[in-house]
This record gives structure tokens, C-alpha cells and sequence, in this order.
């Protein structure tokens, strides 16, 4: 899993039959202290994530394990919102 940050959405007007219906995210990777990296991945939303969200996000075959997106051809996943995390001590908060 890994931290991210909603950037934006994808719209996809001709898809696979198989993926009609899912909702497209483009997250942008965060550093454990909250900094932009320069990785960018798209990831179907299973949580009703929004631009702006703070996000976990996964990638890889584990993405294919959820009632939504079981069985179809995904490499990404937006599986929760974050509200806080701890490194180090420091707590880094989400402003809403």
C-alpha cells in the first residue's frame, strides 16, 4: 500500500465491457511526511474517494480482490481515506 493524493479524475468514454461502471482516479504518490513524489498512478475507486483526498492505494494483483473489481483487469486501487498517520512521533493530519 501506499500513500497518495487524489489529483484528479479519468474519463474514459469507449472501455472494456468489463470496467464499465468504475470509477477512475489519477493519485499521485505522497511521502511519508506528506510530500509530492513525481508517480502518478490511475486507480479504480472503491471508496468514493474525491479530488483532494488523501488516499492508500495499491497496485498489483491484490487490486483485483475486492466485490468490485474481482476477475477484471486492474493494476490499481484507491481502498481507503485517510484522516491521519504517525512517523517518527509526528502525527501528520489531513486538512479537510
Amino acid at each position: 500500500m501506499q500513500l497518495g493524493k487524489v489529483v484528479g479524475t479519468v474519463v474514459s468514454t469507449q472501455k472494456s465491457e468489463s470496467i464499465k461502471g468504475l470509477k477512475l482516479l489519477l493519485v499521485q504518490q505522497l511521502s511519508h511526511t506528506d510530500k509530492p513524489l513525481n508517480n502518478y498512478v490511475v486507480a479504480v475507486d472503491v471508496v468514493q474517494a474525491g479530488t483532494g483526498d488523501v488516499v492508500l492505494y495499491a497496485e498489483g494483483s491484490s487490486c483485483r480482490q475486492t466485490a468490485p473489481t474481482d476477475k477484471k483487469p486492474v493494476d490499481g486501487i484507491v481502498m481507503a481515506i485517510v484522516d491521519t498517520w504517525e512517523v517518527g512521533g509526528k502525527e501528520f493530519r489531513v486538512k479537510h
